[in-house]
């Protein structure tokens, strides 16, 4: 009978028409660098293959080693991005990125384009979209309410596969017509038109704490004060708050294995279509651009099914429900039955994930305290980003001693586990049982030392 109350009451609640002007140029500014991001998909890959002539090999390292290598170069960025304003940081970013792919049509147009730049690049953009991402997250719980973070990681979740599911067919027919390198002009200039939108937001934002100081007889941290120093210790500081959390931890390994399993069968998957089995790149791509519109749904479904069942239901049962398909990727065969295998698999899969995503992100945010969310995020995405690299390039050796197929199976396999990861244990930190969302909040951040 009291969930039963609880949950007409989630659904009376009134729902906001918006989210107010200021999320609005924030949402544009996001959806401005991942259309441009999509729109560039595999660009490097492209250029590297139809311009300097790669091989295999060097396309490997160029798609794993550039976002592993920028990943350990922005573990800094966290704490030094916590204490600082966040919009200069994400306008200094978003330039950063704009200007260091720049670099690349102007190198082929003197015909001194290689290898090396392009290496150079991605590890840099890789860089900045980490510190980009914490400052950014930060901002984002600053400026939106508890009670619409839902709402706001909704609408990110669903600009991101509006995008993946019109950027690469268009960014294939701009190739195709202007060559291969202006698909990164465009993504440049998504990043300036981002810049310009985190600009026009406006307002005055508040002044970030000081960083505690740490040597004796050190005044303490004054509001506004200076920063401390950086030290070598602070650059734990996210992965210490995460791994000693009761939820967090929980879904910070279950996130992290669970996509790196199902990024490392990617590639894989791609050269058994494109291999063996003889597909067409155009059947390819339609492979993977259709299912990205049960993304799509699924981020539009994440906010009523939490008002209906409670975040804590729609966490568990998506997060163990979107591992149980992969596997089917093993039985992927020629022809358009193998064709249509494909696309059920992503289809349900990318959905269930559309449901999943903005759900963990929006409590990963409440349940940060908001002095520590910069360095959590930057943790969080540098770890996912070494994770996914160097599982990606693990599966891609293991194919060469068990093959494509086997090789895909066993990631499939290995993903039925990752629900072990979820926290099943952790009761009433959702507000569908106990004491509620900011009651749990606060008691898990007293209990973990974070408040």
């Amino acid at each position: 009978m009291g969930r039963d109350r609880e949950r007409r009451e989630r659904q009376r609640e009134p729902r906001r028409p918006g989210l107010g002007r200021r999320f609005g140029w924030l949402w544009a500014a996001y959806a401005a660098s991942t259309f441009g991001t999509w729109l560039a998909f595999d660009a490097f890959a492209l250029i590297a293959v139809l311009v300097l002539h790669a091989g295999p090999a060097e396309v490997s390292v160029l798609a794993a080693a550039g976002p592993a290598v920028g990943a350990v170069l922005a573990v800094p960025f966290g704490p030094w991005v916590e204490f600082r304003r966040k919009r200069p940081v994400m306008i200094a970013t978003d330039l950063a990125r704009c200007a260091a792919l720049l670099t690349v049509p102007v190198a082929y147009a003197c015909g001194v384009l290689g290898f090396v730049q392009l290496l150079v690049v991605s590890v840099l953009v890789a860089a900045a979209d980490i510190a980009f991402g914490a400052a950014s997250g930060a901002y984002l719980k600053a400026l939106v309410p508890k009670t619409d973070l839902l709402v706001a990681s909704s609408r990110f979740e669903s600009t991101m596969w509006t995008a993946s599911v019109l950027g690469p067919p268009a960014g294939g027919f701009l190739v195709g017509v202007f060559g291969p390198v202006v698909t990164v002009v465009a993504d440049a200039v998504s990043y300036l038109l981002s810049a310009l939108g985190v600009r026009a937001i406006g307002g005055t934002e508040a002044a970030p704490r000081a960083r505690p100081a740490r040597t004796e007889g050190a005044e303490g941290d004054a509001e506004g004060g200076a920063p401390g120093r950086l030290r070598a210790a602070d650059l734990l500081d996210g992965w210490r708050f995460v791994l000693t959390h009761p939820v967090l931890r929980p879904l910070f390994f279950n996130t992290l294995l669970t996509n790196a399993l199902i990024m490392a069968a990617a590639p894989l998957l791609a050269v058994l279509m494109l291999g063996p089995l003889g597909f067409a790149p155009w059947q390819y791509g339609l492979a993977f651009a259709v299912p990205c519109l049960g993304g799509l749904l699924g981020s539009r479904l994440a906010g009523p099914l939490v008002r209906r069942y409670g975040r804590r239901r729609v966490l568990l049962a998506t997060g163990a429900l979107r591992v149980c398909w992969p596997v089917g990727l093993v039985f992927v065969r020629p022809g358009v039955p193998g064709l249509a295998v494909v696309m059920v698999v992503e289809v349900v899969l990318i959905t269930l994930c559309g449901v999943f995503n903005p759900v963990y992100s929006a409590y990963r945010l409440e349940l940060t305290p908001s002095d520590r969310v910069a360095r959590t995020l930057a943790a969080w995405s540098a770890s996912g980003k070494l994770t996914t690299a160097a599982v990606t390039a693990l599966w891609g050796l293991l194919a060469v001693f068990t093959g494509t197929r086997a090789a895909i199976g066993l990631a499939g396999l290995l993903l039925f586990v990752t629900p072990v990861l979820l926290p099943w244990r952790t009761k009433g930190g959702d507000g569908d049982e106990g004491r509620g969302p900011e009651g749990e909040a606060e008691a898990l951040a007293a209990g973990t030392g974070a408040a």
